[in-house]
């Protein structure tokens, strides 16, 4: 190794590269697949999910009705708890002068027995008892209260109520799916929300979830056969209208299996997990490929040691064993390389893939895997040196006699070629993923999202809705007010059709709903395509509906001004309008048929204006935050820009992109880190031919062709090799896609020469190197 700096420096390098990648790599699976494992008990805990037939497809939802919660409890023996819960969304939270907006859950008095979170203060089991009490997790007590003890103290919620603080929970750790700062008995909603009495007792308001946990020792196998009965027994409507039935998705899913197809688990996040698995091998693979590439294609320069080893006595396994211990050497070393780099590179990883990722030090499973990690490197990087090496025969190699022959040669060759075959192939994945993105950026969404801000509203800002929206518009800083049910990039709600004009027999259908106050269409800059607008008065228009142009082909209208459908409970309302589809859901997929109602009251879930064209952002902040803070003493001024939002919605292709292109560039650097090394052993191989050749009149451009063909050539097969494969895989992942961009032959080309560019970058270093040596040299040295 002292002997050889240069050649044991590349070798480490490399390594240590492939194995930084493998283990950052290698803790990132691991805390994905760690996903609200932290609990004790959640391999018994379970979602409830309502599996039903709609639009002629089989559709899975995790929202139930209220009554599920009890009838479950009551009916399936192996049931342990059950607990409803809200969507957990933000709330005021207010202690004296103090004011915080971050997100909470109202939910059943067992949730805590169910999710057995740490308790710092309290009892799980009573802590929700009372529906005027309050969990809250550390940092937000520390917040609210300070260094003083929160039990017992009040807090204001939304403005309405004092709670009693029961209980203080550890903070949640970033692998939890749940996320929630404080806790609220979900009696407390029934107490305070007059409609929700109703809803406890109906089968039509799929607007909740249910949570469970089994009894020690019962399986889901077993309660499986007993969900098949529950909607047959409780609501045989909606049974034999749309075939309902109830299943279960264990929590150790719920992160990385959000997909179901057909009403079945069909993947989501588990694919990115399984792919960056995959890529991580790959890179660590190329890394051990440069390790035996340069030690078998220095052979010569071992071959005599081997030989006078194997003189005075030593046997193959001697050799063998020497080797092997070579290579865990180095790839010990080059472990310890790694581990460092790995302990600098962390903290901006974690911030690239918002995780909270930490090396385990003390954990002795950690490193029980990183020392079967360098064995099996060691192996991979050493066994072919080792086996090949010791195979010479000693009198043939003291004599001078060394023919490593074809087969040495072409094995390597073989194995740059499956090095650039990967790196090529993450170079054409990277250049689809991004170009995917921008072809979903770039297509028409609908709506004007620039400048458009959205509030969410409280009681209080519902309450003086009227009030806060003529104030606004009378400042100057806004152009636009209006209120909807949902903000431009959600739908909160879908509702069934009972019957419409052109219906098949049997045929049932879901439609999104979209509640709005006036203005809406004008404040979203949405176009009508047909028809006309709501009037703005709810006795006029509280029958009526605006469709959009995803809805009137879902529904097969030619004409659809004027169409009566059926809705609901039986209430027939009138078409008098469509309007432009808008990207309010995937931006990948097809616009959402959407119906829009004029309902004011129902409409103030969110309060959307836009900022006048002429208005400075900044001192259009400073200038809303009184005006909102007059309405809404109790909140702190809270906004959304809805531009923001939508990008938001290419986060996940986002960080696979990054992802992608970052380990993309690093297995091209480990595999240019490999050709660095074998173009410098064969220019030193070859020096006595370059010599003689530059003696005869070679150009140092005739010495770089010659020295740089082979692996142009070795390259340019890599990038044959490698299209097809990436056009399998990264066809079958556009599928998932409706709003698609097709693979043309461009991305291949640009990554091909991209690959040849590097790799002719690469070469010329130790190529022109050695063309531009004196002769005499290379002469005096044969």
């Amino acid at each position: 190794m002292l002997r050889s700096p240069g050649y044991t420096a590349i070798n480490i390098l490399g390594l240590s590269a492939g194995l930084a990648v493998a283990l950052l790599l290698g803790l990132w699976v691991n805390y994905q697949y760690s996903y609200d494992r932290f609990l004790p008990g959640s391999n018994r805990v379970y979602q409830v999910r309502n599996r039903f037939t709609s639009n002629g497809e089989i559709r899975t939802l995790p929202a139930v009705c209220l009554p599920m919660a009890g009838v479950l409890k009551k009916d399936i023996p192996g049931i342990r708890y059950t607990a409803r819960s809200d969507w957990m969304g933000d709330h005021d939270l207010k202690v004296g002068e103090k004011k915080l907006y971050i997100s909470g859950g109202m939910v059943g008095k067992d949730f805590l027995k169910i999710f057995s979170f740490p308790m710092l203060q309290g009892n799980a089991g009573e802590c929700l008892e009372d529906m005027y009490s309050i969990v809250l997790t550390r940092s937000t007590a520390m917040a609210l209260f300070g260094t003083v003890n929160a039990m017992g103290r009040m807090v204001r919620l939304d403005n309405q109520h004092d709670l009693q603080v029961t209980g203080i929970l550890q903070d949640l750790p970033g692998n939890s799916t749940l996320n929630f700062h404080f806790l609220v008995p979900f009696a407390y909603k029934v107490a305070t929300v007059s409609w929700i009495k109703d809803a406890l007792q109906s089968w039509d308001y799929n607007s909740w979830q249910t949570f469970v946990s089994l009894k020690p020792g019962v399986s889901y196998s077993q309660i499986k056969p007993m969900l098949k009965n529950i909607f047959r027994k409780y609501d045989p409507k909606t049974f034999k209208a749309v075939q309902a039935e109830v299943f279960f998705q264990p929590m150790t899913h719920w992160h990385l299996f959000s997909q179901f197809k057909h009403g079945v688990e069909s993947g989501g996040f588990i694919m990115y997990v399984r792919m960056f698995t995959i890529i991580g091998i790959l890179v660590l693979i190329i890394a051990c490929i440069n390790f035996m590439n340069l030690s078998t294609a220095r052979s010569e320069k071992r071959a005599r040691e081997v030989g006078v080893r194997k003189a005075i006595g030593s046997g193959r396994v001697d050799l063998i064993f020497q080797f092997l211990l070579e290579s865990a050497l180095i790839t010990t070393m080059a472990f310890g390389v790694a581990l460092g780099i790995v302990i600098l590179a962390l903290p901006y990883f974690n911030i690239l893939t918002s995780s909270e990722i930490r090396i385990p030090y003390s954990n002795p499973a950690f490193w029980g895997v990183m020392a079967a990690m360098i064995g099996i490197t060691s192996l991979l990087a050493g066994a072919r040196p080792a086996f090949y090496l010791s195979s010479f025969r000693p009198v043939r190699v003291l004599n001078g006699v060394i023919h490593t022959g074809k087969t040495g040669t072409h094995l390597r060759q073989i194995l740059v070629v499956l090095q650039f075959s990967c790196s090529v192939a993450l170079i054409i994945g990277t250049l689809i993923v991004y170009k995917q993105i921008q072809f979903a950026r770039d297509r028409p969404k609908g709506y004007n999202p620039n400048r458009l801000m959205v509030t969410d509203a409280s009681p209080d800002l519902s309450r003086n809705y009227e009030a806060l929206r003529n104030e606004l518009m009378g400042s100057g800083v806004v152009s636009d007010v209006t209120a909807a049910s949902s903000p431009p990039t959600e739908i909160d709600e879908w509702d069934g059709i009972i019957s419409w004009s052109g219906q098949y027999p049997g045929e049932t259908l879901g439609m999104a709903v979209i509640k709005i106050s006036g203005d809406y269409f004008r404040t979203l800059g949405m176009n009508l395509v047909m028809g006309r607008k709501f009037s703005g008065s709810l006795g006029q228009d509280s029958l009526n509906v605006i469709l959009n142009e995803a809805a009137v082909k879902r529904l097969r209208y030619r004409q659809p001004l004027n169409q009566e459908i059926t809705w609901g409970n039986n209430q027939r309302i009138r078409v008098i309008g469509v309007v432009r589809d808008a990207l309010m859901l995937s931006p990948f997929a097809d616009a959402e048929p959407t119906f829009f109602r004029y309902d004011p009251g129902e409409a103030l879930s969110c309060i959307l204006y836009r900022l006048s064209p002429a208005m400075n952002t900044r001192e259009a902040i400073s200038k809303l935050t009184p005006i909102f803070n007059k309405y809404n003493p109790a909140y702190p001024y809270i906004y959304r820009f809805v531009d923001h939002s939508y990008a938001n919605k290419f986060k996940l292709e986002t960080l696979i992109g990054k992802l992608a292109a970052l380990f993309a560039g690093l297995a091209i650097l480990i595999s240019c880190l490999g050709l660095f090394g074998l173009t410098a052993f064969m220019a030193e191989q070859r020096s006595k031919e370059i010599s003689i050749r530059k003696v005869l009149g070679a150009t140092v451009s005739q010495v770089w062709f010659l020295l740089s063909r082979d692996f142009v050539v070795l390259v340019t097969i890599s990038c044959l090799l490698a299209s097809p494969v990436a056009w399998y895989f990264l066809h079958r992942w556009l599928l998932q896609y409706v709003y698609r961009i097709s693979i043309g032959p461009w991305v291949f080309l640009v990554a091909g020469c991209m690959a040849l560019l590097i790799t002719i970058l690469t070469v010329s270093i130790q190529s022109i190197k050695a063309a531009m040596s004196r002769p005499v040299k290379g002469l005096r040295a044969e």
